[in-house]
């Protein structure tokens, strides 16, 4: 049978068709689903451009999840050289735009280290900035302070930079200023958090060379813990090779000084991409995120910021107590150790500063005679004086060289050598001796008699054996740095041209001599006492948790530096002998109002003038020891005058409300 020729064309068609949408959902499948993400990205790349978005920054908080240091969205203006034709208009724009920040008293960056106004002078930074050094020597300018004033510098380059004579001086340093910035980076950040409105007057404005763009400002949310906490700064152009190699773009904020410096890594987000569309009239039409920015970590210091706060309160309330012609000059220190552990609890450090306000109270702060930026908790070094007769009652002890119950004479005098001879304290200042004394009592009564005849049998190696073990006159191993301080020894004198006797040794016994330790040296040297030898690193990092609290990327967990062997004999012996000074001893009025049983031992430095150093340390409890305290005032006498400011501090830890606990957050990982 014929087939239908119509039949035939009809199925041709179909097939034609059926193709032809095959082919079109082929075609569709391929370019949607296969290499949609590609081709759109290459479709808004032609009318877009690239923009890195910054990562927040990972919040601090205390042991306890109390919130140290957050974040807030702010605003930036960047400047770039690239719109400028030549540098008579930069220079006039960069005028224009300096004014106006004038007008809306914002500040900008500006790190050339000579003051704003006449008469032009350096600033201490001069010599110290390797970025302006560098520049110097790029520039072939010879720069020492002897060498060229800063107006003589200015000039320089006003000529470079081109800035012409229309301008005041005042009008030529701020073109040189950021003229000079431009020249170490350019774009750079011109101007970090400010306002709404004068944003609005830059878009308004149409300044040249200037983008607005977001970052995030850190907020502070306790005014305590300033010289722990450190801050956050653009990168320096001295650092940017380490931060280059870090993956780190070139105007990222980073930690600078402080936890937010050394826990950088853990702070420090991933930044992220995006694309922004726009049409012909330059008007957003579209945003595309290519990579999610990543916030930094959730890092957990082991600080309790509430006895922080009580440290920093007391120490400030003793030192202005002591009303006297040193008041303006003095300054101190009190660390709290967790016995056991190495966790520090409170550093404070006086005077101090708001580090919500560090920025614009910066100068005033550098040219206080008091040194508020100084961290006198972890680099101030001091005579520990008599809260050094512990270790050398250890080292004694476990030497061999005397039993708990050996007794010794205080004569008064020491005469073994013909010098020096020097005298106890008590016959010093009273006439009398403590007469025989032990271990234990020669603690209490600080009996220096007994501790330079102990020191002198027991000899200079073996005291600094033993007060090395305790981690005197070594670094502590607190992540933001901290001095070494020095341990008194012949080859110390030797390396620094000083003369050493045997004379030096009996001294050393007792605290004196060239042993000079940090605040935080002696309190964790006493949790390593108190917890019968295990020293631990001192340290300010408890966890590191992500972002969102979802999973735990770090806990400290160093074991102990090392094990100081001390006999149960021994550890009895020395600290029934420091329970005892707070019972019976100078101090038991002040510990009467402590709501534990306590050991401490008073310390005074003579450091050469009319009022010696006052240093103290404790621990608490007696019977299971879970903090201990050192307290340092500089000029603050004997120091039994420190022991309320200890008394105040064991206090706070063992009255709190640990019901105050901070509230869970979503997501949070419990442990």
């Amino acid at each position: 049978m014929k087939q239908n020729p119509l039949k035939k064309r009809l199925t041709a068609v179909a097939l034609f068709f059926g193709l032809f949408l095959l082919l079109f959902f082929f075609t569709l499948y391929y370019n949607q689903i296969l290499h949609g993400s590609e081709y759109r990205a290459k479709s808004i790349s032609s009318n877009a451009t690239t923009e890195t978005v910054e990562a927040s920054r990972g919040i601090l908080t205390d042991r306890n999840g109390k919130v140290l240091v957050s974040n807030r969205l702010a605003y930036t203006l960047t400047l770039s050289e690239d719109d400028f034709d030549d540098e008579t208009e930069e220079n006039a724009a960069i005028l224009r735009l300096t004014g106006l920040c004038l007008q809306n008293k914002a500040a900008w960056v500006d790190s050339l280290p000579v003051t704003m106004a006449e008469p032009f002078e350096f600033l201490p930074t001069a010599r110290d900035n390797e970025a302006f050094l560098a520049y110097m020597k790029e520039r072939r300018i010879p720069f020492t302070t002897a060498t060229i004033t800063a107006p003589q510098l200015l000039d320089r380059l006003r000529n470079q930079f081109h800035v012409d004579n229309t301008y005041s001086p005042e009008e030529a340093r701020r073109i040189i200023g950021v003229r000079y910035e431009l020249a170490l980076h350019s774009p750079y950040v011109f101007a970090e958090d400010v306002s709404v409105g004068l944003i609005s007057q830059i878009v308004d404005g149409h300044f040249t060379g200037v983008t607005t763009g977001t970052s995030s400002a850190r907020v502070y949310d306790t005014i305590y813990a300033a010289h722990i906490l450190g801050r956050v700064s653009r990168i320096y152009a001295e650092d940017w090779d380490k931060y280059r190699e870090l993956g780190y773009s070139m105007d990222a904020l980073v930690g600078s000084g402080g936890v937010e410096e050394a826990f950088e890594q853990y702070l420090h987000g991933t930044n992220g991409t995006r694309l922004i569309t726009t049409d012909a009239a330059g008007k957003i039409t579209g945003e595309l995120y290519t990579k999610d920015p990543q916030p930094g970590g959730t890092v957990a210091l082991t600080l309790d910021i509430d006895l922080q706060r009580d440290a920093e309160q007391s120490l400030e309330r003793t030192i202005q107590g002591m009303m006297d012609e040193d008041s303006e000059q003095r300054g101190g220190a009190a660390a709290v150790v967790k016995v056991g552990s190495g966790e520090i609890l409170a550093l404070a450090s006086y005077p101090s500063f708001d580090p919500s306000t560090f920025g614009q109270d910066y100068e005033k702060l550098l040219d206080d005679k008091r040194l508020p930026m100084f961290n006198r908790a972890v680099n101030g070094i001091y005579a520990p004086g008599s809260t050094f007769k512990p270790c050398t009652a250890v080292a004694a002890l476990e030497s061999g060289i005397i039993t708990p119950t050996t007794t010794i004479r205080d004569q008064g005098i020491y005469t073994y050598y013909s010098y020096p001879q020097p005298m106890c304290w008590i016959y010093d200042q009273y006439g009398g001796t403590h007469g025989y004394v032990n271990v234990s009592e020669a603690i209490t009564e600080s009996c220096n008699y007994f501790f330079y005849e102990v020191g002198r049998l027991t000899g200079i190696a073996r005291l600094d054996d033993y007060a090395t073990q305790f981690g005197l006159g070594q670094h502590t191993g607190i992540e933001i740095g901290d001095s070494a301080g020095v341990l008194a020894s012949p080859e110390y004198a030797e390396e620094n041209d000083l003369d050493w006797t045997d004379g030096q040794t009996i001294t050393a016994a007792i605290g004196q001599s060239y042993n000079l330790f940090t605040p935080l040296q002696l309190a964790n040297y006493i949790a390593t006492l108190a917890s019968g030898g295990q020293h631990y690193p001192a340290h300010l990092l408890k966890d590191v948790k992500s972002y969102d609290n979802s999973e735990l990327v770090y806990v400290y967990d160093k074991a102990p530096l090392n094990t100081v062997s001390i006999s149960d004999s021994t550890l009895r012996a020395v600290l029934s002998g420091m329970h005892d000074l707070t019972t019976r001893g100078s101090v038991s009025s002040q510990f009467s109002n402590c709501v534990v049983s306590a050991g401490a031992k008073t310390g005074t430095a003579q450091v050469g003038t009319a009022l010696n150093n006052g240093v103290f340390v404790a621990f608490a409890p007696y019977e299971n020891p879970e903090i201990a305290v050192a307290v340092v005032i500089e000029k603050g006498g004997s120091g039994a005058a420190l022991a309320d400011t200890a008394v105040e501090i064991i206090n706070a830890y063992f009255s709190r409300d640990d019901s105050q606990a901070a509230v869970v957050g979503e997501n949070t990982l419990l442990k």
